[in-house]
């Protein structure tokens, strides 16, 4: 009987433990939630402070403007409102609020990178592994050509345009497939870009030699 008391009086006990962590974990919880709405709260308020700091740029430099700009230059009264400020406009028309505008924030994304059409001609530069590299350094096989790391630059002869394909070949071990090397290719002027040497130097000589518009 003192052993069946003791295991229910441990039971009761376990049972008194889970129900306290179980209301420790939700208040937790509770904290944790205004926590984060604490943090949201105060990114809004940095959003509108940023709004507002910048209403207060655009109008130092408005004030900098009249107060430093050049005077001497007479505009045609018609012409005065053209470039008004949205502040001037508001004032002139006598509102008693200013309008305002929600600003959401956003997420700069990478723009795509520019893609050479597929009707040019293309032209391929394979660079291969010297002979001495082309066997496994652990057990002495010879390797095989599983792939390539391309890469296409823009190339343009005058009154011909085409396209150099750099084919940098892979080699990898056909028996333990445990060693992979690529060939290496020459420095080029500008790394990872479309335009090759020659595209480069038509350019430049288009622009300072021929002094013709850069675009």
């Amino acid at each position: 009987m003192n052993d069946v008391a003791s295991l229910q009086q441990e039971i009761d006990q376990l049972r008194t433990q889970l129900v306290q962590r179980d209301a420790q974990v939700a208040e937790r919880d509770a904290q944790v939630a205004e926590r984060d709405a604490q943090v949201a709260e105060r990114d809004a308020q940095v959003a509108e402070r940023d709004v507002q700091i910048n209403v207060l740029q655009e109008q130092l430099k408005l004030l900098l403007k009249r107060r430093f700009g050049p005077s001497s230059e007479k505009l045609s009264p018609d012409q005065l409102g053209l470039f008004n400020e949205p502040e001037e406009v508001v004032a002139e028309s006598g509102a008693e609020e200013a309008p305002t505008t929600e600003v959401k924030r956003h997420i700069r994304r990478r723009k795509p990178r520019i893609s050479i059409p597929d009707n040019f001609p293309r032209e391929e530069i394979i660079y291969d592994l010297p002979e001495g590299e082309k066997v496994c350094p652990h057990d002495g096989s010879e390797l095989n050509v599983i792939g390539s790391e391309d890469h296409e630059q823009l190339d343009i002869i005058p009154a011909q345009i085409k396209v150099l394909r750099h084919k940098r070949l892979t080699y990898a071990c056909p028996c333990c497939s445990s060693h992979v090397v690529t060939a290496s290719k020459p420095k080029q002027p500008i790394e990872k870009s479309i335009a090759s040497p020659g595209l480069l130097a038509f350019v430049a000589t288009s622009k300072y030699a021929d002094a013709l518009p850069l675009y």
